[in-house]
């Protein structure tokens, strides 16, 4: 089960609304997502979380680049959310890696046969995207853990959050209530 919210800082404080993560593909597609959340270009956070596993922390400063937290990388990696997250340079991967996996896919697919390439991208896709990033992927925090710190939130104490981390987060910021009406 997961929970998505995006947290916009405006002049009155902050404003939460749930969000649907189901179209969003890409980091840049979160980023878009939460940019529109805020027109006056304010902090947005767009926290997410899967239960007790790990939970996500994106910042939205304007047109600044993402900057992102994640409490468990190994359990993120195994979700789909947790895929846009981590970045090949939040992994501090090389981008070209990823690019040869993509090479290796298409010489695949257009080598095999129609009826055999749904064995064989199954194969391919349990050896690369399952098992291969997942071993690549450290497990523990990765990202940027001093995100929140001009908000009320160190990096010890993200780090250190857990079960209820959201809520947490939500109460440091005083964003507990508005939190609370989108759950």
């Amino acid at each position: 089960m997961y929970f998505a919210a995006l947290l916009a800082r405006t002049e009155d404080g902050w404003e939460a609304s749930d969000t649907e993560l189901d179209d969003v593909e890409t980091l840049s597609d979160l980023a878009d997502l939460a940019r529109e959340a805020s027109p006056d270009e304010d902090t947005v956070l767009v926290l997410i979380e899967q239960e007790d596993s790990w939970f996500g922390v994106v910042r939205i400063d304007g047109e600044e680049d993402p900057r992102i937290f994640v409490s468990d990388a190994s359990a993120a990696a195994r979700s789909s959310y947790g895929e846009i997250l981590l970045t090949d340079e939040l992994l501090g991967r090389d981008p070209g890696d990823a690019d040869d996996l993509d090479a290796l896919d298409l010489d695949l697919d257009g080598t095999e046969d129609g009826d055999d390439e749904n064995d064989e991208g199954d194969d391919d896709e349990d050896g690369v995207a399952s098992a291969g990033p997942a071993e690549a992927v450290p497990h523990g925090p990765v990202g940027d853990a001093g995100i929140l710190d001009d908000l009320g939130v160190g990096e010890k104490e993200l780090k250190s959050l857990s079960s209820d981390a959201l809520t947490e987060i939500a109460e440091s910021l005083g964003a507990s209530e508005v939190l609370e009406t989108v759950r």
